[in-house]
C-alpha cells in the first residue's frame, strides 16, 4: 500500500506478512491519555520520577496496542492462509481493525479468523500474568505486567460476546452458517446480536452503581456510550451489508452484457458507432490481425469527441486498451463482481469466455440500472 493509498489521518507502522499496518492519528490523543490517567498508579509504586512518569504511562500505551496488533494479525494470517486478501490492519482508538476484502467461503474459515484473534488475547494475558507470578515486583515492571495481563484477558473474553462486530459475532455467524445453510442468516443474526450487545452496554453505569463500591462514575456513563454507539454502528453496517450482498445474489454480469460489434481500430468513430446502433445499441471492442481483442470503446471519450468531428477520429482513438481489469470472466456475478468493479474503475468491460471468445460488452450504466430495478423489486415484496 503506497502513502497515496493510505485511508486519511493514517500512519503507515510497517508490515506483517505483507499486510500493511497503519494507525490512526487519533491514537496519539488516546496515547496521551493513558498516559494522564496512569501517573497517579505509577506515582504509587514509583514515586519520585516526575515528568518520567508520563513517558512511563506512554510505554504501557504501546505495550498495550502491541498486544492489540498481535490480536489483529493473528485474523490476518488465519485469513491469508485461506486464500482471502488483507488490505491492513488498522489500530484506532477503541482497539483495530483487520480489513480483509473477501468473505470467507465456508463456515469453518469464519470461524477459525474470528476465533484466533482472541484466542492470542487470552494467550498473551496467561503469559503475562505468569510472568507477573514469576517477577513479585511490587514496582512499575509489576504494574505494568498485572495490567497488560487484565487488559489481554479482558479483551480476548469480551471480543467472545455473540454480536457483531465483535469476533464472538462472526463466531456466532459460522454456527449460524454451519446450521442453517445460510450465510445471510448467519450475518442477520449475529447483528442483531451486537445491536442487543450494544443496549446491555448502554446498562453497565446502573450495574457499576450497584456493584462497584466507589459507585459508577462520569467516565463509566461516557465510556459506556461511545462503545455502545460503536457497537450499534458496525451491527447496522453489517445489517445493510447482508440486505446489499442477498441483492447480489445470482446478480450476474452475462445477463446485461449487449451484443458485440467488432470493428477495426483505423475505422472511423462514425461508423463503428453506426454498426453499434444498427445492432440496438451494442458494445464496440477493436480487434487487431487474427481477431486479437485491441480495446473497448470508452463512453466518456467518444461523448467529448464533437459529432463533426466523429468521421475523422479513428475508433482507435477512443478505446480503453482491454488489460486484465477490463476483461471479466463471462460467469463473473454477485460479490465478485463488484469487487472486479472496484478493481478497475470503468465505464465499460469486455465479458469473454475462458478460452477467449468475447461474449459481449457490459455498461456500468447499465449495471446500475439492473441493479436498483433488482432493490426496488425486493423491497416491495
Amino acid at each position: 500500500m503506497s502513502d497515496d493509498a493510505r485511508p486519511p489521518g493514517t500512519l503507515r507502522l510497517g508490515s506483517i506478512a505483507g499486510v500493511p499496518v497503519l494507525v490512526r492519528s487519533s491514537w496519539l490523543l488516546v496515547a496521551a491519555l493513558i498516559a494522564v490517567l496512569w501517573a497517579p498508579r505509577i506515582d504509587l509504586v514509583a514515586p519520585g520520577l516526575g515528568g518520567w512518569r508520563y513517558a512511563a504511562g506512554l510505554a504501557f500505551a504501546a505495550l498495550l496496542y502491541l498486544s492489540v496488533l498481535l490480536h489483529e494479525a493473528a485474523h490476518a494470517v488465519a485469513a491469508r492462509a485461506y486464500g482471502l486478501p488483507v488490505r491492513a490492519i488498522t489500530l484506532h482508538f477503541l482497539g483495530g481493525v483487520t480489513e480483509i476484502e473477501r468473505e470467507p467461503r465456508k463456515p469453518l474459515h469464519e470461524l477459525v479468523i474470528a476465533v484466533v484473534g482472541p484466542l492470542v488475547s487470552l494467550g498473551l494475558g496467561v503469559v503475562f500474568l505468569g510472568l507477573w507470578w514469576v517477577v513479585s515486583d511490587d514496582g512499575l515492571v509489576g504494574l505494568t505486567l498485572e495490567a497488560l495481563a487484565l487488559a489481554n484477558l479482558v479483551v480476548g473474553l469480551l471480543n467472545l460476546v455473540p454480536g457483531l462486530p465483535l469476533d464472538g459475532g462472526r463466531v456466532l455467524r459460522a454456527g449460524v452458517w454451519q446450521l442453517s445453510g445460510d450465510a445471510h442468516r448467519g450475518t442477520v443474526v449475529a447483528a442483531w446480536g451486537g445491536r442487543v450487545v450494544a443496549g446491555l452496554v448502554l446498562t453497565w453505569p446502573f450495574v457499576a452503581d450497584q456493584l462497584l463500591v466507589r459507585g459508577a462514575t462520569i467516565m463509566d456513563s461516557l465510556l459506556a456510550v461511545v462503545v455502545a454507539v460503536f457497537l450499534w454502528a458496525g451491527a447496522s453496517a453489517s445489517l445493510q451489508q447482508a440486505r446489499v450482498r442477498r441483492r447480489l445474489t445470482g446478480f450476474a454480469a452475462r445477463d446485461h452484457a449487449r451484443p458485440v460489434v467488432a470493428v477495426p481500430p483505423d475505422l472511423p468513430l462514425s461508423e463503428a458507432l453506426r454498426r453499434a446502433d444498427q445492432q440496438g445499441g451494442a458494445g464496440v471492442v477493436t480487434v487487431g490481425d487474427g481477431g486479437a481483442l485491441l480495446g473497448v470503446l470508452n463512453g466518456p471519450a467518444v461523448a467529448a469527441t464533437p459529432a463533426e468531428r466523429r468521421p475523422w477520429v479513428p475508433v482507435g482513438q477512443v478505446t480503453r486498451a482491454v488489460d486484465d481489469g477490463l476483461q471479466l470472466d463471462a460467469d463473473v456475478a454477485g460479490e465478485d463482481l463488484v469487487r472486479a468493479l472496484q478493481a478497475c474503475p470503468a465505464t465499460e468491460y469486455v465479458l469473454v469466455e475462458p478460452d477467449g471468445a468475447v461474449v459481449g460488452v457490459v455498461h456500468t450504466a447499465d449495471l446500475d440500472r439492473a441493479f436498483a430495478a433488482r432493490a426496488r423489486s425486493r423491497s416491495a415484496r
